[in-house]
C-alpha cells in the first residue's frame, strides 16, 4: 500500500498517537510506503530518505502502485516560496510550506492523486550548484527550533540541512547521526567550502548536531533559532552567549 501527503504539514510521530513525539514532518506532495495500517494510525517509510513513523490516516490519501512508481521516477519540483496557496478545481485554497513537492508539474499546474492544482509561485528543480546552498540556508534564518520540524516556521538541525540539500536536487538522510555516516571527510576546515557539513557530538562521543559551513569561519545552524556563529576548531563559538556551544567531532563535503 502506498500514500501520498494531501495536507501542508503533517507530524509524522514515533508511535501510533497525538500525544507521541513528533519525529519529523511530512510536507505537502510527499509520498510514502504504507508499512502497517490500522484503524486510526498507519506505519510508513518516506520514500525520499527511508524515515519511519506514524501518521494519521485523516491526513493522507492511498494511492496506487503504479502512481507511486511514476512519481518515484519523475522529476521532482519544489515550491520555493516560504508558504504560497494552491488551488484546485473549485477553486479552494491550501497553504503549503517551502520544499512541498508538486508531482507532475508543468506551466503551474500539477496532479495529486489524480487531482488537478495550479500553483503560481516560483519552483526548484534538478540539481543547484554548491553555491545555491548557501542561498537556500539563508531562506531559513531566524526560524524557530522545532524537534521534527522541516519548515521555516519550525526547524530542528538535521532538518535545516537536509532541506537546504533537497532543495538544491541533493539527498541527505534524515537525522544527524545518519547524515554524519555520508559524503567525505575532511582533516581541517581549511580544506572545507561554503556548503559543506560540520557534525559535533556530547560527552558520550555521540553526534547530535550539524550545521552549513559558511565562508570566513562561519556556520548557520539551527540552536535556538536558525543562526549564524564562528566556527573554529573547538567547534562553534555563539556570539550571543560568548561561549562555545558545540564541540567540533567531523567535517564532511558532499558535494
Amino acid at each position: 500500500m502506498y500514500g501520498i501527503c494531501n495536507l501542508s504539514i503533517v507530524p509524522l510521530r514515533a508511535a501510533p498517537a497525538d500525544k507521541s513525539e513528533m519525529v519529523s514532518q511530512v510536507l505537502f506532495g510527499e509520498s510514502f510506503t504504507v508499512l502497517e495500517k490500522e484503524k486510526y494510525w498507519s506505519k510508513i517509510k518516506l520514500s525520499f530518505d527511508g524515515y519511519e513513523g506514524y501518521i494519521d490516516n485523516k491526513q493522507f490519501e492511498e494511492i496506487s502502485e503504479d502512481l507511486f512508481l511514476k512519481i518515484e521516477t519523475e522529476n521532482t519540483v519544489y515550491s520555493a516560496e516560504i508558504i504560497d496557496f494552491i488551488t484546485n478545481s473549485a477553486n479552494d485554497l491550501l497553504t503549503i510550506p517551502l520544499g512541498s513537492c508538486l508531482p507532475f508539474y508543468t506551466n503551474h499546474e500539477f496532479q495529486l492523486n489524480f487531482k488537478s492544482y495550479q500553483y503560481q509561485g516560483n519552483v526548484f528543480s534538478g540539481k543547484l550548484p554548491k553555491s545555491e546552498l548557501i542561498q537556500k540556508a539563508f531562506t531559513y534564518l531566524n526560524t524557530p527550533f522545532l524537534w521534527g520540524g522541516k519548515t521555516p516556521f519550525g526547524i530542528d538541525c538535521a532538518g535545516f540541512t537536509q532541506m537546504v540539500y533537497k532543495l538544491c536536487g541533493y539527498q541527505l538522510f534524515r537525522d544527524t547521526n545518519q547524515q554524519a555516516r555520508q559524503g567525505e571527510v575532511l582533516s581541517f576546515i581549511e580544506e572545507s567550502e561554503p556548503g559543506d557539513l560540520a557534525f559535533f557530538d556530547n560527552d558520550e562521543g555521540n553526534i547530535v548536531h550539524v550545521g552549513i559551513i559558511l565562508k570566513d569561519y562561519h556556520i548557520i545552524h539551527a540552536y535556538g533559532k536558525v543562526r549564524i556563529d564562528s566556527l573554529d576548531h573547538s567547534g562553534i563559538f555563539n556570539h550571543d552567549l560568548q561561549t562555545h556551544t558545540h564541540r567540533l567531532r567531523v567535517i564532511k563535503k558532499l558535494i
